[in-house]
């Protein structure tokens, strides 16, 4: 299944970033990130943080999932731009996956083949972290990275359907799609 800009669009709207069709959903933020200086510099996701990404929804996403570099792309960037906070974890989260390819492996996540991937997050034992945004390396590479990445996926309309999900909500199918019978 091809992801496109739209299904993007759709995930962010879900998350509440940046304004879509003109209005905005409400902030998903924690209560004690308040607006600071900082963040009127928001962090900038550089290609090989992006490929860093790109590569591990590789191993994250199924198989049936096409165009999965564009649609991280579509997606990433502007949770980091419209939650700066949010976004410094996500580039702090993808620093700790790099140091640790590359003092598991000697190379950056990106650059390891995709059974490699897999075998370093087993390794970080992230399949198995509580989502932390200020807990270890594996609770923190878990929840700014592959629950985001999985959310943005899920949340999407394309996503959605990969898991039988044909009409998520928010997503609008019409009556046609709650008196069609299972395939």
């Amino acid at each position: 299944m091809r992801l496109t800009r739209r299904d993007a669009l759709a995930a962010l709207s879900a998350v509440g970033a940046g304004g879509v069709a003109g209005c905005s959903a409400p902030s998903a933020a924690r209560d004690d990130e308040t607006t600071t200086a900082s963040d009127a510099n928001p962090p900038e996701l550089g290609e090989d943080e992006l490929e860093t990404l790109v590569a591990l929804a590789a191993v994250l996403y199924p198989s049936e999932v096409e165009n999965a570099a564009e649609f991280v792309e579509a997606y990433v960037r502007p949770r980091v731009r419209d939650r700066p906070e949010h976004g410094r974890g996500m580039v702090a989260a993808i620093e700790t996956l790099d140091e640790y390819a590359e003092n598991l492996e000697g190379e950056r996540y990106a650059a390891l083949d995709a059974a490699a991937r897999e075998e370093l997050l087993a390794y970080m034992a992230v399949d198995t972290a509580d989502p932390d945004p200020d807990g270890d390396d594996d609770e923190r590479v878990r929840y700014y990275l592959v629950n985001d990445l999985l959310f943005g996926l899920y949340a999407s309309p394309t996503g959605a359907s990969l898991a039988g999900l044909e009409n998520p909500p928010g997503y609008p199918g019409g009556t046609a799609s709650y008196q069609k019978g299972p395939e």
